[in-house]
């Protein structure tokens, strides 16, 4: 059994509107997650620098994932995929998408320390509800698409307030999405903004989010998170 979690870290902006990255290592310390997915982890203008320095994350026990798109940013738009220390990277790419405003999603291979191999999807999607039905499209392509074939978990801000039409409505096809609560705005959340969903080899033993004290401060969003297994 693994515990994955999603997070968008408003550029480690908190509700006081200073930028404090100590703030989001302590939330993720709090949920002790194998596998997580952050969106807005990258400063928006300029260099797009990433906005929780790499020496830090070594620290706290995280492995960030590289891309390579830019020379100060471990992620792409944002998007950034983190392991602990321990589990192995197979390979690993950014995906372009159909996009108004500056989007896209990351895709990694992982090996665990126990052997099971996942692929993990992490995503930002648009504001523009057309938009971000056919990003979920192109997604769902990827992912059915890549190989070898292995059992996928898909992450991140959806920016979708339906649960049952749009773009959610595109996932639920061909993936189990985990019953999260409300993770927006973080200081008294009523939108399910920010899911995780999973080919249907894996399935949740237990999933929700972390509204700690610290969590309703550091960002604008909540974590969610949900403990995975294999499904025999």
């Amino acid at each position: 059994m693994i515990t994955v979690a999603s997070y968008n870290i408003h550029k480690a902006i908190g509700a006081d509107r200073q930028r404090n990255p100590d703030r989001i290592l302590g939330v993720l310390a709090e949920i002790a997650a194998d596998i997580v997915t952050l969106q807005e982890a990258d400063r928006r203008f300029g260099a797009r620098a990433a906005v929780l320095p790499q020496a830090m994350l070594h620290r706290a026990g995280w492995h960030p994932i590289t891309f390579g798109v830019r020379a100060n940013s471990m992620g792409w738009h944002g998007n950034m995929i983190l392991i602990r220390h321990g589990a192995f990277v197979l390979g690993a790419s950014s995906i372009d998408l159909p996009r108004l405003e500056p989007r896209g999603a990351v895709m990694a291979d992982i090996q665990m320390p126990d052997g099971l191999a996942l692929r993990i999807f992490g995503m930002h999607l648009d504001l523009s509800g057309l938009r971000r039905r056919k990003q979920a499209l192109a997604i769902i392509a990827e992912a059915q698409g890549a190989r070898p074939a292995l059992p996928t978990l898909l992450m991140g801000d959806l920016n979708e307030w339906s649960a049952t039409m749009g773009c959610l409505h595109e996932f639920a096809r061909p993936f189990r999405i985990a019953e999260t609560p409300a993770s927006f705005p973080a200081r008294a959340p009523i939108a399910r903004l920010d899911r995780i969903m999973m080919t249907r080899d894996l399935r949740v033993v237990a999933c929700g989010v972390n509204a700690s004290p610290l969590a309703r401060r550091a960002s604008d969003h909540l974590p969610v998170w949900a403990r995975i297994e294999g499904v025999a």
